[in-house]
């Protein structure tokens, strides 16, 4: 049974079980989404003096309440239990954060900047983001978040593996950046950081915000962007309450409405809304890093619940867009995709603590698309290329040598009716004719582009500083803009970008009657 208790609502905050009427509010600045995006916004508006009003469609959960318990993780911190699905042929499962903080609260704190190879082409594709325009916003971003590496003792045996492996074959493996403060590595980094040390907007600038006078309301599904001609004019929304049903409305009219609700959900909530780009891009350029994984066991117990949730990554494979790393799961989501079930499926699982969950990230080089459909709502719709397919077959291979580099004793593939593997020719046979694209299993938690940047409007759907091409009043801040695939982590790339859009509209406050 999941324990319960009393759950202290911080000053500033409005939940929806607190809401007994409808909530009619004026403000200088409506921001929509309390992730990466938004809350960067909003505690840098607020700190400049403006009124900032912050919806959040999901709940808000503090520190305190964090637990190891997955599904309780699923219920309240991610939309729609962490299952969505990209349509394509393979599908590609991703999971979005829905709660005060967003994404940021349940990922794994890695804090990289944008390689300077994908800042070169997004220049070039006139979105003004060069190295020494951002360089900047990086070096703010990483004193403001602590980005810093993992204290050595919380170190895990699966990374401590994965980089065993790596130095065997003498590839290049760097330790991650994370943006925490002393991590003590109890690997819960997808449930809510028990101990507050993993910096998410949650503990940074949603505080920040609200200690500026920012108000946030949580709990509200905005259901449209409010507008006036081509002027956006505010937002209207409504309470969620227990069980889904729709509760009381919020209508909040503001100078300037700021939406930063994801790769996914922004477009929708624009288009819905009755926002069209000039460029007919809003929606479109979805870039999503698939994933895949294995799952190796080893002879000596891992116990990957303990040590930090990625303490290295492998990048002997960059220039190839493929990233190499390990990731503890918690025994549901592994047996979740091995691919057996009833007594075989015990038998797996009673090696759980000896499995090391390893996989690769691909760099996408095609697109996809966000559509709202009628009755189903917001759906993202990919298709990965033969070319990307294959890179991901290869990241697999590359990653079981690796895994059988650090002494696995067998390994599964994410392949559908592939075997069991149980040594590096097993590998080099299985390679050896073509996997089919279809029976690859992918996933991902990285959904960007779909609002790109652009200061041309006939390509982008937002300028460089975030306004929406084709309306005025309305700014876009979030993963969304991303002109495209960043290659690794991207939440700093969203923090810094978000930073840089605060400070230009702040200078700019005058135009906008603020």
């Amino acid at each position: 049974m999941t324990p319960s208790f009393e759950v202290h609502v911080a000053p500033g905050i409005t939940t929806g079980d607190s809401v007994d009427a409808d909530v009619h509010l004026s403000c200088d600045v409506v921001v929509v989404g309390s992730g990466a995006g938004g809350a960067t916004v909003a505690a840098e508006l607020a700190a400049a003096g403006m009124d900032v009003v912050i919806v959040e469609e999901g709940g808000y959960h503090p520190t305190e309440s964090f637990q190891t318990a997955m599904g309780h993780a699923l219920r309240t911190l991610y939309r729609d239990g962490g299952g969505s699905t990209a349509i394509g042929a393979p599908p590609v499962l991703y999971s979005e954060g829905r709660c005060v903080g967003g994404s940021t609260v349940v990922n794994g704190a890695m804090s990289f900047r944008t390689p300077e190879p994908v800042l070169r082409r997004w220049t070039a594709e006139s979105s003004g983001l060069s190295e020494d325009e951002v360089r900047p916003y990086f070096e703010q971003v990483e004193r403001r978040l602590h980005v810093a590496h993992q204290d050595p003792e919380t170190v895990g045996r699966d990374s401590a593996l994965l980089k065993a492996g790596a130095d065997t074959l003498g590839w290049h493996t760097i330790d991650n950046l994370r943006n925490q403060i002393h991590c003590a590595g109890t690997n819960n980094c997808t449930l809510g950081c028990p101990t507050g040390a993993k910096r998410s907007m949650l503990v940074t600038s949603i505080p920040r915000a609200l200690a500026a006078g920012a108000r946030l309301y949580a709990d509200c599904r905005v259901d449209r962007v409010t507008r006036n001609g081509r002027r956006a004019t505010g937002i209207e929304g409504r309470f969620v309450n227990p069980g889904g049903r729709p509760g009381r409305r919020l209508t909040v009219h503001a100078r300037l409405v700021v939406v930063s609700a994801g790769g996914v959900q922004t477009p929708a909530l624009l288009l819905r809304s009755g926002f069209r780009s000039p460029s007919g891009q809003l929606g479109r350029n979805l870039t999503l890093h698939p994933n895949a994984k294995l799952v190796a066991v080893f002879d000596a117990p891992v116990r990957g619940w303990e040590g930090v949730h990625q303490a290295y990554q492998v990048r002997e494979f960059t220039d190839e867009g493929i990233l190499i790393t390990a990731v503890n799961l918690p025994p549901s989501l592994v047996a979740m995709g091995l691919p057996v079930h009833g007594r075989a499926l015990g038998e797996l699982m009673r090696d759980y603590d000896h499995m090391v969950v390893a996989g690769c990230l691909v760099e996408d080089s095609v697109t996809g698309r966000v559509r709202n459909l009628p009755g189903l709502g917001p759906q993202a719709f990919y298709q990965i290329s033969d070319a990307d397919a294959a890179r991901v077959v290869r990241g697999i291979g590359l990653t079981a040598e690796l895994m059988f580099a650090a002494g696995a004793r067998r390994i599964l593939p994410p392949f559908a009716g592939a075997p069991v593997l149980h040594g590096p020719d097993d590998v080099a046979t299985l390679l050896s004719r073509p996997v089919p694209k279809r029976s690859l299993e992918l996933f991902t938690v990285h959904l960007m582009g779909t609002a790109r940047m652009g200061d041309d409007p006939r390509r982008g759907v937002v300028s460089g500083s975030g306004a929406f091409h084709g309306a005025s009043g309305l700014v876009v801040a979030d993963a969304s803009i991303l002109p495209g695939a960043v290659g690794v982590n991207p939440m700093e790339t969203i923090v810094a970008i978000a930073t840089r859009i605060a400070e230009r509209l702040i200078e700019g406050r005058a135009r906008l009657g603020i």
